[in-house]
């Protein structure tokens, strides 16, 4: 499948299909405790992020952010992202990336993510994530490796 990071005029997310472009923002819907693809009741950033890596055809397990950050079988490190790369977010530079926020680069500057500030997916630019402290420091680019569905 051929990723498109464009929706049509008026429409950003328009790109994905309907299932992954309203998803409410749920904390406790980790990729651990969720079986994957249930957004039903809502995701976290991993559940989201790993939702549409799989709409894809890009699989990971389900992980939370510190072993996300750790990982390097099903995932490597990288130093450019490129499209469908995870991002790892965090108020601060952290040695183990526990409670990073997690989203998945399309373009330069056109960054999908699903957050409790918005509530629903959004597109931001890195100067969008630079501005909030909470998501200051990119800590990781990490490259999924698995393909299939």
């Amino acid at each position: 499948m051929a990723l498109i990071t464009e929706g049509p005029p008026g429409d950003p997310l328009g790109f994905l299909p309907p299932y992954l472009r309203d998803v409410p923002y749920a904390y406790d819907r980790d990729p651990v405790s969720t079986a994957p693809g249930d957004l039903a009741h809502g995701a976290n950033c991993q559940l989201y992020a790993y939702a549409v890596l799989a709409h894809f055809g890009r699989r990971v397990p389900p992980l939370r952010s510190s072993e996300l950050f750790a990982e390097e079988t099903a995932l490597r490190t990288v130093a450019t992202a490129s499209p469908l790369d995870l991002l790892l977010f965090a108020p601060a530079p952290t040695p183990t990336g526990y409670g990073a926020h997690v989203a998945l680069h399309l373009a330069p500057d056109r960054i999908l993510h699903l957050t409790e500030e918005v509530g629903r997916p959004t597109l931001w630019t890195r100067a969008d994530f630079a501005t909030r402290p909470r998501y200051a420091h990119l800590l990781a680019i990490k490259r999924p490796l698995g393909q299939g569905r």
